[in-house]
């Protein structure tokens, strides 16, 4: 069993120092159907063994039943652990498809508030703000957002589905640590725009989904079939129907480099979002999502993965023919803006 640490980079200009991987904490109590609570806290563990410090989760997930999950691993080692969550996106728990956004001052009081109590902690690490809403400069909300900065409620901030205009503007009303948008093999929007701002202000990156939620590993190939039906990749366009046929069939390239490697391709996917640090030259800490300590371990070991020219020019056509949105509806991204 390896007790190896895994290297440490910087969030942000001044922002914390976290292992080089983090933690998607959202599937240990929320979406992707039944889980067991005793092997995701045995997870967390093994991921603090392993360097991992930087653990994510948002005031949507559940309800609060995230952060309320992870409150007494938190509390048990709060001078090891980053913990980062974020407001502003709703879920409905009669209409588990529906997404309401908020980022008004006296909503964002009432969730930071309750976030602080569910989790058990004075102070947050790293405060996100979800998603955007179309109704509110982003001046305004990270203004707010900056006075609980000023009160000692939370450390640092941090961006979610953002552009590259609006990442500025917000960096110009505060130091924003992190921004954290969907980036894989699978998915590369955000380098039209975002992460050029991102490089130029000092922003680390920090890609959710890098294993395209599971369907990059070969976990499943067909959502409606594959996972039950409390799972909410089934409401994913790119993981039914046709348009999963044709992606299972996009991952021969990362199939073959894993083989080449003697790895798994999960570990390649993750290896090729490790190297995007190097590639476009700023902080990059993805936030794969595991709730088994024998997948920690996995994604972990993809950081001493060091993929080859020729490796990458395999898999750098793939997202390209992707069939489907990331979601359903796509107007609760950052898509279309800027």
């Amino acid at each position: 069993m390896s007790t190896e640490k895994i290297p440490t980079a910087r969030l942000g200009n001044g922002g914390p120092e976290v292992g080089v991987q983090g933690l998607g904490c959202m599937g240990m109590s929320f979406a992707y159907g039944p889980t067991d609570a005793d092997e995701a806290r045995a997870t967390l563990e093994r991921a603090l063994e392993l360097g991992v410090t930087f653990y994510d989760t948002a005031d949507a997930y559940g309800s609060g039943d995230n952060e309320e999950f992870l409150s007494p691993f938190v509390r048990a080692h709060r001078d090891e652990v980053v913990i980062a969550t974020k407001f502003a996106l709703g879920i409905p728990a009669d209409d588990p498809t529906k997404r309401i956004i908020r980022n008004d001052r006296p909503y964002l009081r009432e969730c930071v508030e309750a976030s602080l109590r569910r989790l058990g902690v004075d102070e947050i690490d790293l405060y996100y703000m979800h998603r955007k809403a179309p109704n509110v400069p982003i001046e305004d909300t990270v203004g707010a957002m900056a006075e609980l900065v000023q009160e000692g409620k939370v450390k640092h901030l941090g961006l979610s589905e953002v552009t590259g205009s609006e990442l500025r503007a917000a960096q110009a009303v505060h130091p924003i640590a992190a921004l954290q948008s969907e980036w894989s093999v699978f998915s590369r929007d955000i380098e039209e725009n975002v992460v050029g701002a991102a490089r130029e202000l000092g922003v680390a990156l920090v890609p959710y989904s890098p294993l395209g939620r599971g369907f990059l590993t070969g976990a499943f190939a067909d959502a409606e079939k594959d996972l039950s039906s409390d799972d909410f990749r089934r409401q994913h366009p790119r993981f039914t129907g046709g348009n999963a046929a044709k992606n299972a069939s996009l991952l021969d390239p990362v199939r073959k480099i894993a083989e080449a490697h003697g790895a798994t391709p999960g570990q390649i996917a993750l290896a090729w979002a490790q190297q995007r640090a190097a590639v476009h030259g700023l902080p990059v800490v993805p936030i794969p999502g595991t709730r088994k300590r024998s997948r920690v371990e996995e994604n972990t070991g993809a950081i001493r993965i060091e993929l080859s020219d020729s490796a990458l020019a395999l898999l750098e056509p793939i997202a390209a023919q992707v069939a489907g949105p990331r979601y359903a509806d796509m107007s609760f991204t950052s898509a279309g803006r800027d």
